[in-house]
């Protein structure tokens, strides 16, 4: 099992930065495949960025040029880096991580709220 701590999310003016991040804990075998999606209101879950384990990044092209994904291996996080934020970016924002231990497995943090808003 693999638990997922989240923390970084809060209000913020547009035009704002926010840097989320995520710690992956439990029994990890090997490199997670890590990311994050967001969902809004009423809206479905939507892949923001990922980073799949050795892989190459990507990025929703709504996002692109103004959020950066990144990861520290040792620690098993992924971060978040949100900039020059617009209101549309009002979601709640997920960790997930997928490792494969015999079959593919998904785990989710709890969400964070991230606010942007004048």
């Amino acid at each position: 099992q693999v638990q997922l701590v989240e923390s970084g999310g809060g209000l913020v003016q547009p035009g704002g930065s926010l840097r989320l991040s995520c710690a992956a804990s439990g029994s990890i075998f090997g490199l997670l495949a890590m990311g994050w999606y967001r969902q809004g209101p009423g809206k479905q879950r939507e892949l923001v960025a990922a980073m799949p384990s050795g892989g190459p990044t990507n990025y929703a092209d709504s996002v692109k040029g103004r959020f950066t994904i990144s990861r520290d291996n040792a620690k098993n996080t992924v971060y978040l880096q949100m900039n020059s934020l617009k209101p549309e970016d009002t979601a709640v924002y997920y960790c997930h991580a997928r490792m494969f231990v015999v079959v593919w497995r998904d785990y989710w943090g709890q969400g964070t709220q991230v606010t942007v808003s004048s």
